[in-house]
């Protein structure tokens, strides 16, 4: 699964601890009898490493997969398009640093103001800004059709980057598949656990619904999330952020396969202008 999914069940493991608070908790496949590791899950007191599980002490294993995700009511759903559970409500995750992980943050946090006034000598920036453009990129091997639905479009990031890059220190995740845009300070050897780390300390997160969106909830950070219309953020968002959605008679679309020309409308509906707004309406109070 994702790290978005990885996040959204460590909630659920915190009750299920207290329920169980003598048992081992796992996250895997029940019927498999198989547990799933994950970086999300390192120092989180309520799961337990599933590669050092102690023998002498009884599991207890939360189903919980790809094929069991709660936010997708199966029995609804086709070959080509998700139907999402309106009974399910995301709870704020659970993330829980080292000591040296928040120290390595904040040298990165330290490098991107050495960055900004390397070339804004003077002027000081407004908030740090942590964005990311998409979930997953096209060149990845996990990219899908659903990406392509799902997400805002490459040129409106880059469009409101311009903008925001005049007043806020941005940091960006950074991998092999991130967009190229100058004045952007990116930190080398950016595993998804520092970046966790460097947005604990950002005032804010920018980017669409996925892995970091659900960091930031986990994190009770301020952000301004892009949802389209391929999923609502009544179900997988959460109350504090703002959930940018088209709201539509064809949203929720769901579609994973075929392209979706609703999800094309709402890139349109949702403007550069108005995700601008609303950053600056949050960063001004």
């Amino acid at each position: 699964m994702g790290f978005g999914d990885d996040l959204l069940v460590t909630s659920h493991a915190a009750k299920i601890k207290k329920q169980y608070p003598n048992k081992q908790i796992v996250i895997g496949n029940f019927k498999k009898k198989e547990a799933y590791p994950s970086i999300i899950y390192n120092n989180n007191p309520n799961i337990t490493d599933c590669s050092k599980i102690n023998p002498g002490i009884e599991v207890h294993i939360i189903d919980y997969h790809p094929e069991n995700r709660p936010y997708i009511d199966y029995e609804k759903s086709t070959s080509n398009k998700y139907i999402w559970n309106k009974r399910f409500k995301a709870d704020p995750g659970e993330l829980f640093f080292s000591e040296e992980e928040i120290v390595n943050a904040k040298k990165t946090i330290q490098s991107a103001k050495n960055y900004w006034f390397k070339f804004n000598s003077n002027k000081n920036f407004e908030a740090i800004i942590f964005i990311e453009t998409s979930s997953t990129k096209k060149n990845h091997k996990n990219w899908s059709t659903k990406h392509l639905n799902k997400g805002w479009g490459e040129n409106n990031w880059l469009k409101l980057i311009n903008l925001l890059k005049k007043k806020y220190l941005l940091i960006m995740s950074t991998h092999d598949y991130s967009v190229n845009s100058q004045d952007i300070y990116k930190a080398n050897n950016m595993d998804f656990r520092h970046a966790c780390g460097i947005m604990s300390l950002c005032d804010l997160y920018v980017g669409p619904e996925g892995g970091f969106s659900h960091v930031a909830g986990a994190l009770k950070k301020n952000a301004v999330v892009y949802y389209g219309g391929w999923i609502p953020p009544d179900i997988i968002g959460y109350d504090f952020h703002v959930n940018l959605y088209y709201e539509h008679e064809n949203s929720p679309c769901g579609l994973y396969r075929d392209i979706c020309e609703h999800c094309s409308d709402a890139r349109k509906a949702i403007t550069v202008e108005n995700y601008y707004k609303e950053i600056r309406s949050i960063l001004s109070n």
